[in-house]
């Protein structure tokens, strides 16, 4: 199943989706936004842009897959000027608003070759906060394996457990940022809005997945998040220095 490219703390959605108990519901409500925080899509797209290389180099076939509503495609499209950027999404709501932003927006799922592509056909996958929120991230990694020729690029992005933040949350007996126990509401953590994650990785955990499903692990660099109080957003910023303790994780690796 592929969930939209959301933001690391999206706004709450509708009651009602919350008490229909389904996360299909849940993330094609629209009160859901499904952009990202700019500074992760910005330093990603660089991340992409540099294993790319020039587009008159050949035009190469980049997948948004979890694109949301294209936000993240069209803020990363200057660095990827020639290549061919498709937004992927199974959300019919966030289709309609990624059309408005990308050129090419089609529905796929990330399950049993849901994803409507011939295999080893694209050369990069974009995959941008959409792991934490999957029931199935094994089975999501062996399709987009399928779909990337080898040595085909996959930057990955997630919420990273262990935080520098986090990490003295916890020791407070304090529920981790990110992390979520209810699609109703928020219980034990700070913030007041439902994420809607289910899975969270510190950055050894994210290496040794990603390491087991077929990919060589290129780079692992860190970005900001966006949630921080403005006070602490200075040292936010210094914590990228140690992808470990940075708030987002930014991953690149290569399908073998």
């Amino acid at each position: 199943m592929t969930t939209p490219a959301r933001s690391a703390e999206p706004a709450p959605a509708t009651a009602a989706a919350h008490r229909s108990g389904g996360l299909r519901d849940f993330y094609e409500d629209p009160a859901v936004p499904v952009a990202s925080g700019a500074a992760r899509t910005l330093r990603q797209a660089r991340m992409l842009a540099a294993a790319l290389g020039p587009a008159d180099a050949g035009a190469r076939t980049v997948l948004d897959i979890g694109c949301g509503d294209g936000t993240a495609a069209q803020a990363a499209a200057p660095l990827l000027a020639g290549h061919r950027v498709v937004g992927v999404d199974w959300s019919q709501d966030a289709l309609r608003r990624a059309r408005t932003r990308v050129p090419y927006a089609v529905r796929g799922e990330l399950s049993g070759g849901g994803l409507p592509f011939a295999p080893s056909s694209a050369d990069a996958v974009l995959f941008s906060e959409v792991v934490e929120h999957l029931v199935d991230p094994d089975g999501a990694l062996d399709e987009i394996r399928r779909v990337l020729r080898p040595g085909g690029h996959l930057m990955l992005s997630t919420p990273n457990l262990a935080a520098w933040y986090n990490r003295g949350l916890l020791l407070a007996g304090v529920q981790p940022v990110f992390s979520e126990v209810s699609l109703r509401a928020v219980h034990g953590r700070p913030g007041r809005e439902v994420v809607g994650h289910l899975r969270l990785y510190t950055a050894r955990a994210l290496r040794e997945f990603v390491a087991a499903s077929g990919f060589e692990v290129v780079r692992l660099a860190g970005a900001p998040f966006h949630g921080v109080p403005r006070p602490l957003r200075p040292l936010d910023r210094l914590a990228c220095a140690a992808p470990s303790l940075s708030s987002i994780l930014l991953l690149h690796a290569r399908r073998t």
